[in-house]
């Protein structure tokens, strides 16, 4: 059932045989999650509700789901369940999804909007075309490269972990460890096409130098300002783009010397912009559009 603007002040709740949540299908580059406005109530089993509506075959499909709900500290706050129902921390697609929702949906129109995240307070401001979000540039913080912040396993007395050599069965690579709030393994690669991306995705992910799992980027530098990447997410397996991941890799790529300070981050589901900021913050520039919206009917 899908459901108009006109309807977008009914309630998003209604119990009864089945509950029946409203939810708006949004993308940022091909990173799709299903957003839904807790600004009145919430739902509950939040972890079974992320697994039910994302999956793509008996739910609605997506990447996860994102509510958006009211904050004491910032003008929204955002939580995220991944596919396989984990929390994470932050997401720079939702979140430049979330600023075009509360713009479009007439929630909020400041500009910038302060969102508060489990990885702190992000700041996001609207490139506008006329009334129309054009696209949304995030202040993602600045990125660490401490063990402890990632995190990942010390076991060699060392504060970062950059370009440390990881055998697996698949081969030899060198990982550099970055965190945006949450915890990336990066990886560059002479050729994307070249490696065993659907085994060493999850491999390297569950792999115990990371103490609670970790997002891997697989990264080829085309040229100074240019670097395309394919990205395995943690809880949820390959997503088109990763908004976090694309701020460690270019961070992880120029702390190596591979590139500068600013890139464009080529997905598979689009580009973004990406620059560390001499004041050690990164700034993320992209798309973000909304699908459809609906009801989704939960037996209760």
């Amino acid at each position: 059932m899908i459901t108009t603007a006109k309807e977008k002040n009914v309630n998003n709740f209604t119990k009864g045989p089945a509950e029946e949540i409203r939810f708006t299908k949004m993308h940022g580059i091909g990173n799709d999650y299903i957003y839904i406005d807790c600004m009145e109530s919430m739902p509950d089993r939040l972890p079974e509700l992320a697994r039910e509506m994302s999956d793509r075959h008996m739910g609605v499909g997506g990447d996860g789901i994102v509510l958006i709900c009211p904050s004491e500290i910032a003008d929204f706050r955002m939580r995220m369940f991944n596919s396989d129902g984990s929390e994470a921390r932050m997401c720079g697609n939702a979140s430049r999804c979330i600023a075009k929702y509360v713009h479009d949906h007439n929630l909020s129109h400041n500009n910038p909007i302060n969102l508060e995240t489990l990885s702190g307070i992000k700041v996001l401001s609207l490139n506008m075309a006329g009334d129309n979000v054009k696209s949304v540039t995030v202040d993602m913080g600045e990125p660490s490269l401490n063990k402890d912040d990632i995190p990942v396993v010390n076991d060699d007395g060392e504060r970062c972990m950059i370009e440390k050599s990881v055998v697996t069965p698949y081969g030899e690579y060198n990982v550099t460890a970055v965190s945006m709030g949450n915890p990336h393994g990066v990886i560059f690669v002479d050729n994307l096409e070249d490696i065993p991306f659907e085994n060493l995705g999850p491999y390297m992910e569950n792999h115990p130098i990371w103490r609670d799992r970790a997002n891997i980027e697989f990264a080829q530098v085309l040229s100074s300002g240019v670097i395309k990447m394919r990205v395995w997410e943690r809880g949820t397996g390959e997503t088109l783009a990763c908004g976090t991941g694309a701020c460690a890799t270019l961070v992880a790529s120029a702390i190596t010397g591979r590139t500068g300070r600013m890139a464009t981050l080529k997905l598979r589901g689009g580009d973004l912009d990406i620059e560390w900021m001499v004041d050690g913050h990164v700034m993320m520039t992209g798309a973000a559009t909304e699908v459809f919206q609906g009801v989704y009917r939960r037996q209760c």
